[in-house]
């Protein structure tokens, strides 16, 4: 209904220069009548999917298709405890892949086959096109068929902090073609906060921004003119250093290379580089970033390899966007700042950056083609190696090797020889001809140094800064984000997400050190019901949240998370689901309703973790994760406290509660983490009697 003729739809994209890339989902709608679920049904596809599959993408195609981004594909299922297929459902698997297995032995490859079809079907709908395929979920050779995003992050300057590492990870595990949804996809983004991952992430290898229904607007312009320059002027870096970035693809090709690899590449025995979170080398190019949202990438102390690294822009230094080094010795290519890729030209002018290493020599190498197709491999290609060596004072440039069949383009060559501190020195020639710069004297350079310090310090004091709206306002009935809100004292730490109901996604007992939970906005974490719309009221210190929200049919959802003043080494939940207006004349009772606990809590030691609690009827229980998912009701119920226990920590996460509240328990075992539910009973609720589950949870060291 929304796009009632989505080919002249892509066909207006595409004059002026946009791709439409296409989401798929590997669900599959049960409704007969729809052709999909008719054509895999009159032929008994649903065990034998992944050619039947690449068909129905090649038809697909001609609807104006650049790209598919598979979706949910691990493949992810709400209805469940796991948000993940059963382990006991049945893949009629290829032999060679294993045969006929349970879910569990096909769950990561699924994705990754899943993709792979996708490509395999691009590529039957267009043999001489180079498929683009975005997969959220892979496994070992996903890289053959897509790219991988990091998958459902949060607006918070933790996750980009964690985006750095997550794309190089990716990329030492053999997937080069990574990235974050920049700006975060839960929750509301502070201009602050985009400005700073648009500019991080226009240096990734996979830049895209993206978010969730029902946040706020996540485009550069709805941020306010600060931001929106800060990301025009991170788009244009990229832009420009497309003709580097897509040489290390190729590199990453041919032999392997991630294209942004930590920074202690450049220097793998020095063991203070692995702890460098904010920096990333793309080849000899170290990208320095700021993470932290009261300091800009100007205020930071920056570790740098050792050897030559000499600074430099594009006369768009900024404190919201990351600084640039070039290694000593290298020789890096880029061009002009395209609006989009249609634009460029083989002849258009090339500039090559130059950094000397203590020899006085440099080298770099440019790779082109097509930009698509598969005549490269046939040789339709131009590899070159420039190589810069200073002798007598004159710095000398020119092409040293070539591969491939294609002619040089006739273009001009723009050379830039840094120098230090921003300083640089520029000459004008023609590219595979040999271009000659005279260094400056030590007077000159000191003159050109001033020069660029002077500048750069003006241009930093001219900038105009992105405003810190950091604060989430604390008074009832605003609306809320999902920026999470921290509970803190001495003993616990929890990061607490209003949006939806006051899921704890993150729960840190202090003094022992010890991440009992850590999650992501919308899978995990800890939550009793969902809602959207809710008020928040913070008491004290910010030692206790209280929420409430409308979740439909003259019902309300109300919740307090606090720390209990008279034992600090307790956080208490209080949750209820209460009668607003239901029924005739309001007296009456409403639908049936359950409140479930279903915390997901993180096990660091999985095969030294298990639950330990006494039942009601005096039996003690050992639950290990080799045992099934496990469901206790009646005189089973623990009886009034249930423990986790990390044998290997010494401690163990106590959870108390009101037996009467609850009507069952649950314990349910995933990959690296459990479940510990608890239930109430379902009925229908009066405004005289609410559903309530009161619990708490306290740390107790083990013997």
């Amino acid at each position: 209904e929304r796009f009632p003729d989505p080919k002249s739809l892509v066909k207006d994209l595409r004059r002026t220069g946009f791709k439409a890339i296409w989401m798929l989902d590997p669900g599959i709608k049960s409704e007969e009548g729809y052709f999909v679920y008719d054509s895999g049904s009159d032929r008994d596809i649903w065990s034998r999917a992944r050619l039947w599959w690449a068909n129905l993408v090649k038809d697909f195609i001609p609807n104006g298709v650049d790209g598919i981004w598979n979706d949910m594909n691990e493949p992810t299922l709400f209805k469940t405890v796991t948000k993940m297929m059963p382990g006991s459902n049945i893949h009629k698997g290829d032999a060679v892949l294993g045969g006929c297995q349970n879910h569990f032995h096909y769950h990561n490859a699924y994705g990754m086959l899943m993709a792979r079809s996708t490509y395999e079907g691009m590529k039957l709908a267009n043999e001489d096109k180079r498929p683009f395929v975005l997969t959220r979920a892979g496994f070992i050779g996903s890289q053959r068929y897509a790219a991988t995003w990091t998958g459902d992050n949060l607006s918070t300057w933790e996750h980009l902090h964690m985006s750095i590492s997550m794309v190089l990870q990716l990329g030492l595990s053999g997937q080069p073609l990574s990235g974050p949804d920049i700006g975060g996809f839960g929750g509301n983004a502070t201009p602050r906060l985009f400005g700073r991952w648009m500019g991080v992430g226009a240096m990734f290898p996979f830049c895209r921004g993206h978010s969730e229904i029902d946040t706020i607007d996540h485009e550069p312009w709805s941020f306010g003119e600060e931001c929106e320059e800060v990301c025009r002027l991170a788009l244009k870096r990229r832009y420009r250093l497309l003709p580097h970035i897509y040489t290390l693809f190729y590199l990453a090709h041919t032999r392997g290379i991630p294209v942004a690899a930590p920074t202690f590449f450049a220097d793998p025995k020095d063991p203070l580089l692995r702890t460098n979170e904010n920096s990333f080398m793309l080849g000899p190019l170290l990208v320095y970033a700021s993470t932290l949202p009261d300091q800009g990438v100007d205020q930071l102390e920056h570790t740098l390899p050792k050897g030559i690294w000499l600074s430099f822009d594009f006369d768009d230094s900024h404190p919201d966007l990351p600084a640039f080094y070039l290694q000593g010795g290298s020789i890096v290519p880029f061009g002009p700042p395209y609006q989009h890729v249609g634009e460029a030209n083989l002849i258009d002018d090339l500039s090559l950056l130059v950094a000397l290493d203590e020899h006085g020599k440099a080298k770099g190498v440019l790779f082109e083609d097509d930009g698509d197709g598969y005549e490269y491999t046939k040789g339709g290609y131009l590899l070159t190696t420039y190589v810069a060596e200073l002798k007598s004072s004159v710095v000398t440039v020119r092409v040293s090797k070539i591969e491939g069949a294609w002619e040089r383009p006739h273009r001009r060559l723009h050379v830039h020889l840094l120098l230090g501190k921003g300083a640089v020195v520029a000459a004008w020639g023609l590219d595979g001809e040999v271009l000659q710069m005279v260094m400056p004297s030590e007077e000159e350079l000191s003159n050109l140094v001033s020069e660029s310090e002077k500048k750069y310090k003006i241009q930093m004091e001219n900038v105009k800064h992105i405003p810190n709206l950091e604060k989430v306002s604390g008074h009832k009935e605003v609306e809320l984000s999902k920026t999470p809100v921290e509970l803190k004292n001495g003993e616990w730490a929890l990061q607490v997400v209003p949006w939806i109901g006051g899921r704890i996604i993150s729960m840190q007992h202090i003094p022992s050190g010890t991440q009992w939970l850590h999650s992501r906005i919308d899978v995990n974490g800890y939550e009793e019901y969902s809602g959207t719309d809710w008020d928040l009221e913070q008491a004290g210190e910010a030692e206790s949240i209280k929420l409430e929200g409308d979740i439909g049919g003259g019902l309300a959802f109300e919740r307090q998370i606090y720390i209990r003043e008279d034992n600090p080494k307790v956080f208490q939940i209080e949750s209820s689901i209460i009668a607003r207006k239901v029924g005739a004349g309001s007296s009456g009772s409403s639908r049936l309703v359950c409140l479930r606990v279903h915390p997901t809590f993180t096990l660091l030691h999985p095969t030294e973790s298990f639950i330990s609690f006494l039942s009601i009827d005096g039996s003690t229980h050992e639950i290990w994760p080799n045992s099934s998912e496990q469901l206790y009701e009646g005189d089973r119920r623990p009886n009034g406290d249930w423990m986790l226990v990390d044998k290997c920590l010494g401690f163990g996460l106590v959870n108390r509660f009101n037996v009467n509240e609850v009507y069952k328990c649950l314990v349910h075992w995933g990959t690296g983490t459990v479940n510990l539910e608890l239930w109430s009973e379902e009925r229908p609720v009066l405004r005289q009697s609410p559903l309530r589950i009161s619990h708490e949870y306290e740390v107790r060291r083990i013997s």
